[in-house]
Parts: C-alpha cells; structure tokens; sequence
C-alpha cells in the first residue's frame, strides 16, 4: 500500500514533536540534577515516551546531550543555521566598529543567557572527568571558534580593526571573554544581571579590537 503524502507529513509532525518532548525533558532533568544524575530512562519517563524511543532517536546519551545543547543555543528546534539567525545577521549587517562589536555582544547575551544554567551543569561534569563532556567541552570551544573567528574577519572587512592586532589574536580574545566560564564568574557568581553583562561585553571588544 502506498503510503499518501498526508501520512508522511503527519508522521514526521509527530516524530518532531516527540523529538521536541525529550529535549525539553532533557535540558529539565540536566539542569535540576547534572548530567551523572540523569538516565535515559528518566528523560524517557520525563517526556513521556519509552526509554526505546530515546535511544533510537539520539543514540547515546552524549549525543543526546548535543542536541540538547545545540537547540537551547538556538532558541528553538528550527532547521536554521546560526549565521541565519537574526541575532547573527545584525551583527554582519553592521557597517561601523562599534556597531559590529555592540551587536555582537548582544548575540553573546541572549545565547549565554540561553545555554548559561545548562552549561554551567554540562561544564562541571567534564571538569570531573567524564569523558563524553570532556569532548563535547571541546567540540563548543571550537564551534565557539568559528563565530568569533568570523567576526573578528568582518571586522577586519569593513576597516574597524585597529591596526597592529592580528587577527588570530583577535579572535583569541573574544574566544575568551565570550566563554561560557567568564558569564558564569560574572553572572552566575558576582550576581551581573544581563544589562551589566552586555555592556561590559560590548566595551571590552571595542577597547581590546578598535
């Protein structure tokens, strides 16, 4: 029997629904208790599915955990790179230095503000030793990499790169201060509410590139 376009839509609402539930279940239960703490089992019983579902959807935990990170740095499950993101395109849509680096530290903003309490959970663990979070703390870092990498290069396109700062040591420093460890000092342990951060954020690119 052939199967009719109608019934492959719905199926596929159905599977992205229920991918959507476990990742909500995920990011609850990974923030309440820590990723040690947290099963397969008990996402499945948080999102109300079977343990079965899970893994065949994610894999493995650590995947799991990825894609847990991945969508919460987004916002949303959309299919839509992060370049593509209006937070990202302002920042490219910009024309002078400073605009550049304030639209780039309100991006910085939004995603820690995003990922922060997540992060703060993930990042623990892998100082503790597990081996999974160990390399997903590197896979961030490098993606981390590739976005202040590219706007370091924008900057440097539109003529806004004071002159003698190399633009890998450039890229360095907004590596460092958009660290998920430098929001978490500021925000999390010295109590800087968003504002605080941004603008702090914003004039520290501005003094260290332009």
């Amino acid at each position: 029997m052939t199967r009719r376009p109608y019934d492959n839509t719905r199926r596929a609402e159905q599977a992205r629904l229920t991918r959507r539930r476990v990742l909500d279940a995920a990011r609850a239960l990974l923030v309440e208790r820590g990723p040690a703490a947290v099963t397969m089992r008990d996402v499945a019983t948080g999102a109300g599915v079977s343990a079965e579902t899970v893994y065949k959807t994610f894999g493995t935990k650590a995947a799991l955990v990825k894609d847990v990170y991945d969508v919460t740095l987004a916002g949303d499950d959309e299919d839509v790179p992060m370049i593509d993101r209006p937070e990202i395109r302002a920042v490219h849509a910009a024309t002078s230095p400073q605009g550049v680096l304030t639209a780039y530290a309100h991006a910085a903003r939004l995603i820690s503000g995003r990922t922060g309490p997540l992060l703060a959970k993930l990042l623990a663990a892998a100082r503790g030793g597990d081996p999974d979070l160990a390399q997903f703390r590197e896979t961030i870092n490098r993606e981390r990499m590739v976005g202040a990498s590219g706007v370091v290069r924008h900057l440097a396109a539109i003529g806004g790169l004071r002159a003698g700062v190399d633009p890998a040591q450039g890229a360095d420093i907004v590596w460092t201060l958009i660290a998920p460890e430098v929001y978490e000092l500021l925000v999390g342990d010295r109590g800087w509410t968003l504002d605080q951060y941004e603008r702090w954020l914003a004039q520290s690119f501005i003094d260290a590139l332009t």
